[in-house]
């Protein structure tokens, strides 16, 4: 079997393998990540994770915003879960935007945007065309007030129902990134903005008047933990 692939592909070329490969394992979330080469499987095991929640939505006419293509500032580089995703979400449209220009790596239901997840009126903007979004994805900066502000702005738009996600949480705990690793229950990371937020799960029991400002506490419906991902699910 390997011999013939490799043959094939001398033949046809490495895209057409893709292609094939893509189109035959599209309901394995696992599998297209190894197709495109993204680290949500492998070095991250995040596919396993993201299947529990949108295998039963897949074949659904989503709009789903990723925050993060990769690939720095090489525009012809990165974008290989947005390719992942637009194979295993078979009607949905792809949004994503980077603080790079990425435009050449826009395709058939892919559309980019160049700017800052940290810019409330660039977002709002992206929103305003593109969504309001089924599904959110945080695989930007990691930087902590970059997931922290960025969450803020967009959960309360996110659709009713919607799920936002949030990759690579151990810049929790780096420095560069904002993070603490000497103080754990520093304010300002990422894992403890939403270790706190748990407790709007339960906003009915207690004076809930200190999230007001930061988001509606009850459109919080449910927190999900996972090693370096949350998911957060809106009622």
């Amino acid at each position: 079997m390997k011999k013939l692939k490799e043959l094939i592909k001398r033949i046809f070329g490495k895209n057409f393998i893709h292609k094939v490969e893509s189109y035959v394992f599209s309901g394995d979330l696992d599998k297209l990540a190894q197709i495109y080469n993204t680290d949500k499987f492998g070095r991250h095991m995040y596919t396993p994770i993201y299947t529990l929640y949108f295998r039963k939505i897949r074949r659904q006419k989503l709009k789903i915003l990723e925050i993060g293509v990769g690939g720095y500032d090489n525009p012809t580089a990165g974008g290989a879960s947005l390719k992942m995703w637009k194979r295993y979400f078979t009607k949905s449209n792809i949004t994503a935007i980077d603080i790079y220009d990425k435009k050449k790596l826009e395709e058939n239901r892919v559309k980019i945007f160049r700017g800052s997840q940290d810019d409330y009126n660039f977002l709002m903007d992206v929103n305003n065309t593109q969504g309001p979004f089924d599904i959110i994805i945080d695989d930007g900066s990691h930087i902590n007030n970059h997931v922290i502000n960025s969450f803020n702005y967009l959960f309360p738009i996110l659709k009713k129902g919607g799920i936002y996600v949030v990759e690579d949480t151990e810049t929790s705990y780096q420095e560069d990134m904002g993070g603490n690793s000497k103080q754990i229950n520093n304010v300002d990371t990422t894992m403890n903005y939403f270790k706190n937020l748990v407790d709007a799960v339960n906003h009915k029991e207690f004076d809930n008047r200190i999230f007001k400002a930061v988001v509606d506490i009850e459109q919080v419906k449910s927190i999900h933990f996972y090693h370096n991902l949350i998911f957060i699910f809106k009622a």
